[in-house]
């Protein structure tokens, strides 16, 4: 079979649409439970958003709900807002959320400079780490069962 390689390095989206959408069929094929969630439409969204008085964003969480489980993909708050328990009452308000659209448990990732101690602190457990990532740090993902 012949064949070409061609590489590029820059950012090129019509080939990465077209490898996630490969991606996609061939896990629908092998797997009931992606191909019903999408069928389903039963990935939900989870976003909650954190403003200041004058209406302005100063944080949040973005999430997705499936799968019985609730996957933190983005959490931060401004500079000013931190250490102030706003981060464990957001992180407590979408866990109650999650658990009411129907996960049992939590998963997200952190960097070694990030948040590992915050999420343990509230019961996530480090169940993967990549060390030197990057050099000198390490990256976790973290889960946690929804009481």
């Amino acid at each position: 079979m012949d064949y070409q390689v061609e590489i590029l390095q820059e950012k090129h989206d019509a080939f990465t649409n077209f490898l996630n959408a490969k991606i996609r069929d061939y896990n629908d094929e092998h797997s009931q439970y992606h191909q019903e969630s999408r069928q389903k439409g039963s990935i939900c969204p989870l976003n909650l958003i954190v403003t200041d008085n004058e209406q302005q964003w100063i944080g949040g969480i973005t999430a997705e709900v499936y799968w019985g489980w609730v996957e933190i993909n983005k959490f931060w708050f401004s500079k000013d807002y931190r250490g102030k328990g706003i981060g464990g009452q957001l992180l407590d308000t979408a866990e109650k959320t999650a658990k009411e659209m129907g996960a049992t448990r939590a998963l997200l990732t952190t960097y070694e400079f990030q948040a590992r101690t915050f999420y343990e602190q509230r019961g996530y457990q480090v169940v993967g780490e990549i060390k030197d990532y990057p050099p000198g740090s390490s990256y976790y993902t973290m889960v946690k069962l929804l009481d």
